[in-house]
């Protein structure tokens, strides 16, 4: 599935993690990148720039050699100096043509719930192609992906993402898991409980046929907030899949709160796709007219 694939490796627990999870992304003969990114010093200090980014250089490679030691991998090693973390990851990248950027989380608080730091968040950020986040700890405790979950809501994004899916799970012998969290739109609380109770049944009984539709799927529907709803879902399945309706590839997939908190508090590792990727599907499901669950901003 995914040819070309950077995993960004630092120091801490966080790159062992992203470095399992790219080994189990990875198709069987990827290309596996470790990248280790410092920060570059202003190039007006000539001298001093030279002799700082030579010292990172061999620092940051030695980091590279012992984690793909640790992991038994071998992999391409690449370290490179940039203004940010988010920066230097999203260039190389670029430069290389990568399919899939794989990164590591903080934690705080239970396994699993990986609370992103800054660089997490800058990966993030507009990224030139599909992102991963692998949940604090993954490298100790890693999982085979027997059954993978996607966020549906019958949108092109959400179709892309199911199809993703659908050929993750055909390399691996995976079960798949659609799932969908319906909320009523803050404009139909006004009208009273009555109403409310009547549109919330609705959103439920479409979206229940919409996932219920989808052939060789598990479905899901719930009533509740999506990010919520589907970092609970994610404590059910071994890879969740979700599609972005960001401007650029992954822009909102931070600006936007409701993917914003399922980055954090998903059980299980994330795979979050770019839209370019799901606007030129063509295909003959019809669009979700509920609020879903899937990146869509504040």
């Amino acid at each position: 599935m995914f040819n070309n694939v950077i995993a960004g490796v630092d120091e801490r627990p966080g790159g062992r993690d992203a470095i399992a999870l790219a080994s189990e992304l990875a198709s069987e003969h990827g290309r596996i990148t470790l990248a280790h990114i410092y920060g570059a010093v202003p190039s007006v200090w000539t001298r001093s720039s030279a002799l700082y980014g030579t010292a990172s250089e061999k620092h940051g490679l030695d980091v590279l050699r012992n984690a793909a030691l640790e992991a038994n991998l071998v992999a391409d090693l690449r370290c490179c100096g940039s203004s940010s973390i988010g920066r230097g990851l999203h260039e190389l990248a670029e430069l290389i043509d990568a399919d899939l950027l794989v990164v590591g989380s903080s934690q705080r608080g239970a396994w699993g719930r990986a609370l992103l730091g800054d660089d997490t968040r800058a990966a993030l950020n507009g990224a030139p192609c599909a992102v991963a986040v692998a949940p604090a700890g993954y490298a100790q405790h890693p999982r085979l992906f027997n059954e993978i979950g996607v966020g549906y809501n019958g949108s092109p994004e959400s179709i892309h993402a199911l199809a993703v899916a659908r050929e993750l799970a055909a390399e691996r012998d995976a079960r798949i898991s659609a799932f969908e969290a319906v909320s009523v739109p803050a404009i139909a609380l006004a009208s009273g409980p009555a109403p409310v109770d009547d549109c919330m049944q609705e959103l439920l009984d479409v979206a229940r046929g919409r996932v219920s539709a989808l052939d060789g799927v598990e479905p899901h529907a719930v009533y509740g907030q999506p990010a919520e709803e589907l970092a609970m879902f994610s404590a059910s399945v071994d890879l969740l899949v979700v599609g972005s309706r960001g401007y650029g590839p992954l822009g909102r997939l931070v600006h936007g709160s409701t993917s914003h908190r399922l980055a954090r508090l998903a059980r299980c590792p994330l795979l979050v796709l770019p839209r370019a990727a799901g606007e030129s599907i063509d295909t003959d499901v019809p669009p979700a007219d509920a609020q879903a669950a899937l990146p869509t901003g504040p």
